[in-house]
């Protein structure tokens, strides 16, 4: 790379690698992006500080603190969104009849994320957004039913349907993608590359919210595919 030497990455589950164990149906790290490819590749350091059920919140939180010691980096990569979409499931299955909102309302998930955004680039750190890879909402409605103590009806009458839950989803994305527009970063499709796929159940887990690992090597070949495209493109200047 000829201005990317040094790539943090900041995000949830999604850039961790999480995966969901189909034997003991326990989440783990099982990394498939191929990090230490594109490290090797492009010549580039890559630090991966995402976490798992990280929301925007937290993350901003964690890069300013990195910010104050001094982030020492040329790129930012952040995948927020899917926690924030999400919801209290059980509150809703408790109370279907009341109003309840997102993790993270998307005003507020816009807002944070705008404030990230510049204050990366006050330092002359770019910042690189991803959206997010579709889900299987029935997949994932059966898999946070699965434990038990929920009220799948009360959560049905409440939802209306249950591609309420991939419609939310979607929300979040078109909004990263608005704010990736407006802020003039670079944005990952994630979501599309999923899509060019005629069985997007096959790149995810049986919970539907995690990319497997084939998954996760589409994940991979878009970021190497985009920081490809960056190698010559300055970094932009900070709003």
């Amino acid at each position: 790379m000829d201005f990317i030497k040094r790539l943090k990455l900041y995000g949830d589950s999604i850039l961790k690698g999480v995966q969901l164990n189909f034997e003991n149906k326990k989440y783990c790290v099982n990394n498939r992006i191929g990090l230490a490819e594109i490290e090797q590749k492009y010549n580039i350091e890559i630090e991966n500080c995402s976490k798992f059920g990280c929301t925007i919140t937290k993350g901003a939180e964690m890069l300013e603190k990195a910010l104050e010691k001094g982030l020492c980096c040329d790129a930012v990569l952040m995948d927020f969104g899917g926690n924030d979409c999400d919801f209290k499931w059980a509150e809703i299955s408790g109370e279907p009849n009341r109003e309840h909102l997102p993790n993270t309302p998307i005003e507020e998930f816009t807002a944070i994320y705008r404030s990230m955004i510049r204050n990366l680039k006050k330092r002359g750190i770019l910042p690189i957004l991803t959206n997010l890879p579709p889900i299987d909402p029935e997949r994932y409605f059966n898999w946070f039913c699965s434990g038990g103590g929920l009220n799948k009806a009360n959560i049905l009458k409440w939802l209306g349907d249950i591609t309420t839950i991939y419609r939310y989803q979607e929300r979040y994305s078109r909004q990263i993608e608005r704010i990736a527009i407006e802020e003039n970063c670079p944005i990952i499709d994630l979501r599309g590359a999923f899509l060019e796929n005629r069985k997007i159940g096959g790149l995810l887990c049986f919970d539907g919210i995690h990319p497997n690992s084939d998954g996760q090597q589409i994940i991979g070949r878009k970021i190497a595919d985009t920081l490809s495209l960056l190698k010559t493109k300055p970094t932009p200047a900070a709003v």
